[in-house]
């Protein structure tokens, strides 16, 4: 005869597994999105610009292609990327770039298993955040645009956008460089000043020592008057 426990207990890991296989499910999409990262970016200022692109074709189709709208920065530089060129969409009367393209050679992509590191030096805008709008085309035609901006209640759409926060100071903000320069502008006399204070105290200490010296010497020659008379 079996026992009712027995049966439970082994219902048991089956649940667990499909419970966390509908987890899995659910986290994929969160996590095969497009990135943008960068170390300390800072509003105005150059800096390097990551964009991390996961393959996630169902067909088992390669990203062939890459394109990301930049924020008609002033100026932008592609890495060198083995068996990619890169060109950049340059609005010549504005003295802007408007968007850089990855293009993958012949027999060359990102499989649905991998995933790729494109860089791209560029300059900040002065916002706290910057949005990166990316299209991701694979071999079979298929085209993806992660262009969609965050939800009202905070929560992330379907192909949300790639995103940086900036932080630190604004480049040109001078307001902490005012602050800085004001301590050195009245400490630097001090220095100079010191040695004449300390001279003077000295030449104080040698008088006040030849005075008393003068002194007791003069004591002492009358008491030794008194005695001899």
């Amino acid at each position: 005869m079996k026992s009712p426990h027995g049966a439970r207990w082994r219902a048991l890991p089956a649940a667990a597994a499909a419970t966390l296989a509908v987890g899995l499910l659910t986290a994929a999409p969160a996590s095969a999105h497009v990135h943008a990262n960068a170390d300390n970016p800072t509003p105005g200022s150059t800096s390097l610009v990551t964009f991390q692109v996961p393959g996630e074709s169902d067909t088992g189709a390669l990203t062939t292609q890459l394109s990301v709208a930049l924020p008609n920065v002033a100026s932008a530089r592609a890495e060198v990327m083995p068996g990619w060129t890169a060109r950049l969409d340059r609005d010549a009367a504005a003295g802007t770039v408007r968007s850089v393209t990855w293009t993958a050679a012949p027999g060359v992509g990102i499989s649905p298993d991998q995933f790729a590191l494109f860089r791209i030096s560029v300059k900040l805008p002065d916002t706290p955040t910057v949005s990166f709008p990316a299209t991701q085309t694979y071999s079979d035609g298929k085209v993806v645009h992660w262009d969609q901006a965050p939800l009202p209640g905070g929560g992330e759409p379907e192909y949300p956008a790639p995103e940086l926060k900036l932080s630190g100071t604004p480049a040109g903000d001078d307001h902490d460089d005012d602050h800085g320069a004001a301590p050195s502008v009245t400490a630097s006399p001090q220095p100079a000043a010191a040695p004449a204070a300390t001279s003077a105290d000295n030449t104080a200490r040698w008088l006040a020592g030849g005075a008393l010296t003068v002194a007791a010497v003069a004591v002492v020659a009358a008491l030794a008057a008194r005695r001899r008379s």
